[in-house]
This record gives C-alpha cells, sequence and structure tokens, in this order.
C-alpha cells in the first residue's frame, strides 16, 4: 500500500529537533523523499540518518532561515537535484526570550521577527516559484495558538506566530486557482525541546499548562505531524487559506 506522500519531494525545515523533526520522520515513513533543513547541522543529520536508516529517502541541508540568500540557494539545490518540490513545511522557529512589550529587548524582537515571520516568508517567496512552474504543490507553515490569540510575555513571538497566520491566508488566496495550497498549523503546549526551555526558564510550570488545556496534557510531536501530513497529501485537496489549530482545545476556550 502506497504512503500518503508517496514519491513526492518535501522540505521540512527546523527538522533537527521537536516538531520537525517528528514531521520529516513521518514524511520518510509514508514515502516521500525528505529534505531535511535546519541551522543545526548536528540535529538536522541525525534526522535524515534516522529515516535512511528506517529504509526511506532522506538528506540533510544546512541553512539559516533568517537569510534569504540561503534560502533562495536551498530551494535550488533541491530543485537540481530531483527536479521539484511538491511540498514545504516552513517549521523553523525559536520561542525568543519572555518579558512584556515594554520589556522586550530591541535585539530580541529583531531575531524572533526575523526567524519566525521573515523566515517564513523567504521560504513561501521561492518554494512558490518553483511551484508555479511545476504546476502546483502544497505549504504548511508552523504558526501558533499564539498566532490566534494573545499571549502576555511573548510580544515579538505573538506577533511573528500572528504574522505566519496572515501570510498563509493571503497567499491561499493569491495562488488558489494555480493549483498550489496554502495552509498552517497551530500548536498548542507541545512537549518539545523548545516548550521544555521555557520551562525551565520558569516562565511558567507544567501544572499551569495542563490546567490551561482542556485536555490536561501537553500535546506530542507527533500529533503536530499528523496534522501536517494531511494538509500536503491528496485528502486535503480543498483545503487552503487555514490556521488549524491543534492545541487540545485551547484555544476554544
Amino acid at each position: 500500500m502506497a504512503g500518503r506522500v508517496e514519491g513526492k519531494v518535501a522540505l521540512i525545515t527546523g527538522g533537527g529537533s521537536g516538531i520537525g523533526r517528528a514531521t520529516a520522520l513521518l514524511f520518510g515513513r509514508e514515502g516521500a523523499r525528505v529534505i531535511v533543513a535546519d541551522y543545526n547541522a548536528e540535529g538536522g543529520e541525525r534526522t535524515a540518518k534516522e529515516i535512511r536508516n528506517a529504509g526511506g529517502a532522506a538528506e540533510f541541508h544546512a541553512a539559516d532561515m533568517a537569510n534569504p540568500a540561503e534560502v533562495e540557494a536551498l530551494i535550488g539545490k533541491i530543485v537540481a537535484a530531483h527536479g521539484r518540490l511538491d511540498c514545504a513545511f516552513n517549521n523553523a522557529g525559536i520561542e525568543g526570550q519572555m518579558a512584556s512589550t515594554s520589556e522586550c529587548s530591541l535585539d530580541n524582537w529583531d531575531r524572533v521577527i526575523a526567524i519566525n515571520l521573515s523566515g517564513v516568508f523567504y521560504c513561501m517567496k521561492y518554494e512558490i516559484a518553483q511551484m508555479l512552474k511545476q504546476g502546483g504543490g502544497a505549504i504548511v507553515n508552523t504558526s501558533s495558538a499564539a498566532g490566534l490569540i494573545g499571549l502576555a510575555g511573548a510580544p515579538a513571538y505573538v506577533a511573528a506566530k500572528h504574522g505566519v497566520a496572515g501570510l498563509t491566508k493571503t497567499a491561499a488566496l493569491e495562488f488558489a486557482q494555480r493549483g498550489i495550497r496554502v495552509n498552517a498549523v497551530c500548536p498548542g503546549f507541545i512537549r518539545t525541546p523548545m516548550v521544555e526551555r521555557v520551562l525551565d526558564r520558569g516562565a511558567f510550570n507544567e501544572e499551569q499548562i495542563f490546567a490551561a488545556e482542556p485536555m490536561h496534557r501537553m500535546g506530542k510531536p507527533e500529533e503536530i505531524a499528523e496534522a501536517v501530513l494531511w494538509l500536503c497529501s491528496d485528502a486535503s485537496s480543498f483545503v487552503t487559506g487555514l490556521p488549524m489549530p491543534v492545541d487540545g482545545g485551547f484555544v476554544a476556550q
């Protein structure tokens, strides 16, 4: 039985850990040729190797998504090697520092916006250009539950993730008649290295998360990966422009 993305060329940014890693592994199991991209070479290489060891096809490319020249070069390498780009999961991101709007440093603001918002725009810009040439494709961006509601103490992160949701909707409208679907996943509290870092800093604790989540638990990276896979697969062929909460009901409250 063929996998859900059998034979497709799929780019996963931020594939070295967390949600990106879980998604890359799932795409590999489901038959895609996976291009893992990450700033962290060690993590990215580990993900690609794990896919290959399981019998899948994968390669790693180091790239800084906040650098448009590196993003353009990455897409060029993928097309030169494989002739096309069918799916892209623009997932690379950082949490930044927790601080109120008045206390958020300019450096923190610039860095979070550069990676979490501008980086997604750069990826979309060059991915869409290629998908137009080949006649279609599917893009999924990582927004956040914080891209749908406010979150005190994270102004840069919230602004960036709201921006990703807006970019997603705009591009979806622009290319809906040209075979390109653009959607976003909006994860809630997911047990990833990024969330663990926030917990370690004491911004909040697990008990507070469990109390805030209607399901009274954190999500797993694999649960986000399944949503990304569906949005990239033909099963979601009539879905575009959707910022999809995968958050245990958090934003439904």
